[in-house]
């Protein structure tokens, strides 16, 4: 099975699926799977959510409750979420101006479904979306501003670059092909004159960069990337890592791009693709005992030298 749809889609059924359901006690599950446009198995997962969702406190009378019999299901206990997700005046006004300007963002894909949904939001919000509102740019607009202004003037360009994957920063030039927006974040398409290869550079790990006075001079061979998948495309050369994860790691499915997902009693069994076994260590390091890694045996080796190091560290005199 494919993963799950991102958790911002999650997040926004699972709020309107109490209200649903105490307006619709007993109702079928497939029913209302069919209602809500998932999979029946997917209706059941998010039910299982709703069973650790609730209150502050997270104790009985503070968690959601439910009556799950065979295939109907009732809310016995709301925990407060009793209608139906609706945007407070500011929340549209905000919505209204982050689509504007990223309707206005060269670059961007999909312009067409970005003015539809501006154009409903500023219709439900009526006089609201032409008031006056203080917006505050990102910490990286000035940054983005400068990246765009340079690539537009036509100019190779020295950066100093984060690489989240290897956990390093590294110098090289390029030659910038376009500017775009992938998934909330800016990024810097062009070509990479070290690794002789077309480039995504995310703006906010661009720590520092220069304008040469050389023009950028892509070569045949710079192909844009087709980024309507998302940046990161698994491909089966890529090294597979296969990890079991409880309920508290089950977010990583919704985060990162897996290749399969299957539950096997309390926990589940997840494969995904990775560009690099360091990031991987990394991630699954910081889980604890929220992961236990299957494969490769390359990493689960590496894992436990670095977790067996860091052991010795607690054990050394004077510690």
């Amino acid at each position: 099975m494919s993963g799950p749809k991102p958790s911002v889609d999650r997040l926004g059924r699972l709020l309107n699926l109490v209200p649903y359901l105490l307006a619709r006690p007993g109702i079928l599950v497939a029913e209302a799977a069919a209602d809500l446009g998932v999979g029946e198995r997917q209706l059941r997962e998010d039910l299982e959510l709703l069973w650790v969702c609730g209150l502050p406190g997270y104790g009985p009378g503070d968690l959601i409750d439910m009556a799950l019999d065979g295939d109907r299901v009732t809310i016995s206990h709301d925990a407060g979420i009793d209608r139906p997700l609706r945007l407070t005046p500011d929340e549209a006004l905000a919505l209204v101006v982050a689509l504007r300007m990223l309707a206005e963002t060269p670059g961007t894909g999909n312009r067409d479904v970005i003015e539809r949904a501006l154009a409903k939001i500023e219709n439900a919000a009526g006089d609201l979306a032409d008031a006056p509102v203080a917006v505050r740019l990102p910490a990286d607009a000035e940054k983005l501003d400068a990246v765009r202004a340079a690539v537009e003037g036509g100019h190779a360009l020295r950066l100093t670059y984060y690489t989240a994957a290897r956990d390093e920063t590294t110098e090289r030039v390029v030659d910038p092909m376009r500017m775009l927006m992938v998934g909330g974040k800016a990024y810097l398409e062009a070509w990479c004159r070290r690794a002789e290869g077309t480039r995504m550079f995310r703006i906010d790990r661009i720590d520092a960069f220069t304008e040469l006075d050389e023009p950028a001079v892509p070569p045949v061979e710079a192909v844009p990337h087709d980024v309507s998948a998302g940046v990161f495309q698994p491909t089966p050369d890529l090294p597979l890592v296969t990890v079991r994860v409880g309920r508290g790691g089950r977010w990583i499915t919704e985060y990162y791009p897996v290749e399969e997902v299957r539950r096997d009693g309390d926990e589940w069994v997840v494969t995904m693709r990775v560009t690099d076994l360091g990031w991987a260590q990394r991630l699954l390091l910081g889980l604890g005992p929220e992961v236990t890694v299957v494969g490769p045996p390359e990493l689960l080796a590496r894992i436990r030298e670095q977790a067996t190091a860091a052991l010795d560290q607690y054990s050394s005199p004077g510690r």
